[in-house]
């Protein structure tokens, strides 16, 4: 393993630590706290930006069971190889000893201090708030990289000439490839939206306008829509659900991704596969 798989290891390690083993051990007293936490996350879920659709993503830890599809279905529709993974699953243990897996992609934040620090506009917030690339403006200087606070970026070292182990099993390339040099990172499967949007289908509803992660779930652990939306399978979600939960909340990125975190004596599955 290279210095720079195991920093990143490390650093996926210590994100799982700070937000969910932390606050899973101190669950059980926080009855107080449940409805200011969820009302808070509702609030700054992004939707003051636009009238329009503000997509995001809820994650259920307690159903997520460490199958990895999700991981797989990305590599497959972005033809990844398995050095380089936009979605990442590891197995955690809570300070109460519940042992739970932890899933994550591209937090889509409404203030993303990657588009802050990018000299070139190669990454940028489109109006549905989807945090996107234009890889033929990047220069490869990873600013993006070090400044995202849920390592949710890979630098492609290499040019791709070979497919992805996971295809075609988990799905097939629908992605162009990209040059290398470049930072690379989960879209929320924004092709798929565009196009489904395109043929009136509903992203969250319709599987061919859904992220691939989203679809190949086997538990139903993701749920995806348009936050704007109150009718939409996430915003339905989020409103039946007593406590959720966002990675990093206390730097006011206001991510897209919520989670619902692991609950007391609750096993989440098996190993990871």
């Amino acid at each position: 393993m290279s210095d720079e798989q195991k920093n990143k290891s490390q650093t996926e390690k210590d994100l799982s630590r700070r937000d969910f083993i932390k606050l899973s051990g101190t669950m059980l007293g926080a009855a107080a706290l449940v409805p200011l936490v969820s009302q808070g996350a509702r609030k700054l879920s992004g939707g003051e930006q636009t009238d329009g659709p503000q997509w995001g993503m809820l994650i259920d830890i307690n159903k997520c069971i460490g199958c990895n599809y999700c991981t797989y279905a990305c590599q497959a529709v972005n033809n990844l190889s398995d050095d380089m993974l936009y979605n990442v699953v590891t197995k955690e243990t809570t300070q109460t000893g519940v042992e739970f897996f932890l899933s994550r992609p591209c937090m889509h934040c409404t203030d993303a201090p990657c588009t802050h620090v990018c000299p070139v506009g190669a990454t940028y917030q489109r109006e549905d708030g989807i945090i996107a690339m234009d890889y033929d403006l990047c220069i490869g200087c990873r600013y993006c990289e070090v400044a995202c606070p849920y390592d949710a970026r890979v630098f492609n070292w290499y040019k791709h000439t070979e497919t992805s182990e996971r295809v075609p099993d988990y799905g097939v390339p629908e992605v162009p490839p990209r040059d290398r040099g470049v930072v690379e990172k989960c879209t929320f499967c924004s092709h798929r939206i565009d196009a489904g949007l395109e043929r009136n289908l509903i992203p969250g509803v319709d599987p061919q306008a859904t992220p691939a992660c989203v679809v190949a779930c086997p538990t139903g652990a993701r749920v995806f829509g348009d936050l704007n939306d109150p009718e939409s399978p996430i915003s339905k979600t989020l409103s039946q659900t007593t406590l959720t939960l966002r990675l990093r909340e206390e730097l006011s990125t206001a991510p897209k991704v919520y989670y619902v975190p692991p609950q007391p004596n609750t096993e989440t599955g098996s190993e990871n596969s």
